[in-house]
């Protein structure tokens, strides 16, 4: 079949919106129906190369839709579903999987690749492959996804809000509630406020934090945060610091720090690192280049004080409990998803979106699919 879809031909080249071919489901696949996409800062990493990708890709991995038809051996899942893709799969049966990580899930490391089990894409433009950003390319109308990578939701949540939860949200609720290890009373610091960082605060607020202090650069987001439950805010990591002094008994200092700007610096470290207390710990959940492997950092704080540093992925949630967990806190009003959609655009305008995001104009934008 054809589908229309965004395709990163080269990197540090714009998205090319685009018709291509579509193979039907193979075993354990599914057909969606794409209805809305986020718009996550992951996958311009794969622009910049940030993140290393197959190309020519369609990317997207952020999104919602509905079952159209499911390959064979597909028993969990039928066509009129309503779903939600996961970043990242669990097939419930390997070593992570079994062990309550799915987010190390093995599948994962494969369907990373843009391909499928087998080793093949489903996507063919140009006369030639195609790859799949994670094996599920949302930033298209229809896509093959496997069927360890979707979760089924109820049909009266809206797919816009939806969408979110496939990554940004469940990454920045889990950054806080799973690998920080918030705790009621504490002081939490998120550092960059786009959609994985609104998600933090939400949860570090979820969890009980009594202070949640917000820091970026931009006023719109800095004023945002405190919508999504953010009780101070600063420009940068120094005048949280001092801020951290004046508002933490004694100026203890935080309790928990999570890192989430769009793209991590190694440099960077030492600062996060002096905004918590002794037993304090610090969360790495933003990407950073590759090639970025130096550290500053001070070693004998890091044992003296016995300070923490973690990294995180997907959250450490487990998607299928976490998914559903979150989209009731969103129907009862605890998790804010609509007031996290700053702007929408059609796949026509992905580019202008990532422009915005670049300006820091949105928390986070999501993609109307026309399948007019």
């Amino acid at each position: 079949m054809k589908t229309k879809a965004a395709v990163l031909w080269d990197r540090n080249q714009p998205w090319s919106v685009e018709e291509v071919d579509l193979d039907p489901p193979k075993a354990g696949e599914v057909l969606v129906k794409l209805i809305h996409t986020g718009m996550c800062h992951s996958d311009d990493h794969v622009v910049t190369g940030d993140m290393p990708a197959m190309t020519p890709v369609v990317g997207g991995h952020e999104g919602a839709g509905i079952v159209e038809e499911v390959g064979e051996g597909v028993t969990s899942l039928k066509p009129g579903d309503h779903v939600v893709p996961m970043f990242i799969p669990a097939c419930g049966q390997c070593r992570w999987c079994a062990q309550g990580r799915s987010n190390l899930c093995d599948v994962g490391g494969t369907l990373m690749m843009g391909v499928g089990l087998d080793g093949t894409t489903r996507l063919h433009a140009r006369g030639q492959d195609v790859y799949t950003m994670v094996f599920l390319s949302t930033f298209s109308q229809y896509a093959v996804m496997n069927a360890h990578s979707l979760v089924k939701i109820p049909e009266d949540v809206p797919l816009d809000a939806a969408a979110l939860v496939g990554c940004g949200v469940t990454t920045g609720y889990g950054s806080a509630v799973h690998t920080a290890r918030v705790r009621p009373g504490e002081t939490v610091v998120v550092v960059g406020i786009g959609g994985v960082g609104a998600a933090a605060i939400q949860g570090a607020r979820i969890a009980g934090a009594e202070q949640i202090l917000a820091v970026d650069p931009v006023e719109f987001k800095r004023e945002q945060a405190k919508v999504f439950g953010a009780t101070h805010t600063a420009a940068s990591v120094e005048e949280a610091t001092e801020l951290l002094r004046e508002i933490t008994p004694d100026g203890m200092m935080a309790d928990a720090a999570i890192y989430t700007v769009g793209v991590a610096r190694g440099a960077e470290i030492a600062g996060l690192m002096a905004l918590v207390s002794k037993g304090g710990r610090v969360v790495v959940t933003a990407v950073s280049p590759m090639e970025d492997t130096t550290v500053t950092m001070s070693l004998f704080e890091l044992t003296i004080w016995q300070k923490e540093l973690r990294g995180t992925l997907f959250g450490a949630a487990n998607g299928r409990k976490e998914i559903p967990s979150l989209l009731r806190l969103y129907q009862s009003g605890h998790l804010l998803l609509d007031e996290m959609i700053t702007n929408r655009y059609t796949l026509e305008t992905i580019n202008e979106g990532y422009k915005d995001m670049h300006a820091g104009v949105n928390i986070r934008g999501v993609i109307d699919i026309d399948h007019g």
